[in-house]
């Protein structure tokens, strides 16, 4: 064996996302791609807003000495003020700059946070549907990922929640709102989450944390709100980026942000300061963190996000399709009509649809279509996904 043997079952098992994708090259090379329906990643297929071309002309035009070098491991001091002043009204805390730290995306914040959290056999709670690079990214540092299942609805089952932490246990992650459903946590649910974790910290003597995965808190409909993590709980960290709602997934840019209230705040900055360098980060990307620093608040137009995802649930539900409809994201997670989540997606493949089974996301007997595409795509499916059904009732 020349590669690690865990390396070599992952891939074996590879994403189900990356598959589809895979998939999807194939068909539209021997179909064309104006005939394949592609909802498999979730891709932002709007642009950045116009403020996002002009900030980033003006980075570009403005620089100075060092413009490109290392800077502070946490990040330019000017650019996590800016993001601490835009958090602080977001979050309804007030937020310090000391309290963020760039990150080379969500992706890099929740490595960055295991690394510094977790000891060897640590466990974390993870909401089911969920990402599923959730389990690789706490298996990097050593950790145990502990899936509990939603409620029907994919809101918070807080009694299995609690039923699932234990003396192992050092962190719930959530990711509100949420891939694959697109279901957003009430203020409720997290208020209760974070008097269940406090008590569970005194009964085992440990801090358990609760971190919140937020790239898609932007993309919101029907004036749905997400609700403050900072404020639900005080031992609470936050990991995002700026892919979703400024469509530049590509550029790897976001932070990590504590809650100041947090018991060891300062033991845990250190750490993960540490670790985003030690992990290979080193830093966030120079150019980026000028950028972003000038578009807090800025975000794409949700509105047509919302069109895309009006249009995509009255055709299904007019098809006969089951699901709850989401609050943000730009996610659908219907139910398959047939127990067989993957037979179903192969079958919607034969009519060249590609959508995700739910099974890989550990939400069994569902698939999940990533609606940020191309309204065409949406409306040039349906008759196949009205075909596809109707063979299976």
């Amino acid at each position: 064996m020349t590669i690690a043997s865990r390396i070599s079952t992952i891939m074996t098992k590879s994403s189900w996302i990356r598959k589809m994708f895979e998939e999807g090259a194939r068909l539209k090379a021997e179909y064309g791609a104006e005939n394949v329906f592609d909802f498999s990643l979730g891709n932002p297929n709007l642009p950045p807003p116009e403020k996002f071309n002009q900030v980033l002309r003006r980075a570009v035009e403005e620089e100075g000495p060092g413009a490109h070098g290392y800077m502070p491991q946490a990040g330019f001091p000017q650019v996590c003020r800016s993001i601490a002043d835009y958090l602080s009204k977001e979050q309804q805390v007030d937020v310090s700059a000391s309290e963020v730290i760039m990150t080379c995306g969500a992706a890099g914040a929740l490595n960055v946070i295991f690394k510094a959290i977790l000891d060897p056999e640590d466990e974390v709670i993870v909401p089911t549907p969920c990402f599923v690079e959730y389990l690789f990214y706490v298996e990097n540092h050593s950790g145990k990922l502990k899936m509990v299942p939603s409620a029907p609805d994919f809101t918070l089952d807080l009694e299995a929640v609690e039923e699932a932490i234990g003396p192992r246990t050092k962190a719930v992650l959530i990711n509100s709102p949420n891939n694959p459903t697109g279901q957003i946590y009430s203020a409720q649910s997290l208020a209760r989450l974070g008097e269940l974790l406090e008590s569970a910290g005194r009964k085992f003597g440990r801090t358990i944390y609760l971190i919140s995965d937020e790239p898609y808190r932007k993309i919101i409909y029907d004036d749905a709100r997400v609700p403050s993590i900072l404020k639900a709980y005080k031992e609470s960290i936050i990991a995002t980026s700026y892919s979703k709602d400024l469509s530049i997934p590509g550029e790897r840019i976001g932070f990590a942000a504590i809650c100041p209230e947090a018991t060891y705040k300062q033991d845990v900055i250190g750490a993960m300061t540490l670790t985003n360098r030690i992990l290979g980060f080193v830093n966030a990307p120079a150019l980026m963190q000028r950028v972003v620093a000038g578009l807090q608040g800025v975000s794409v137009d949700i509105s047509v996000y919302k069109r895309k995802r009006d249009l995509l649930c009255q055709g299904l539900a007019e098809a006969g399709y089951e699901f709850v409809t989401p609050p943000g994201a730009f996610y659908l997670f219907p139910k398959s009509p047939i127990e067989d989540d993957v037979k179903f997606v192969k079958a919607l493949q034969e009519e060249r649809i590609l959508v995700v089974p739910g099974s890989g996301f550990a939400g069994p007997g569902h698939f999940r279509i990533a609606f940020c595409v191309d309204d065409q795509t949406i409306v040039n499916s349906m008759e196949g996904f009205k075909k596809v059904l109707a063979r299976f009732k």
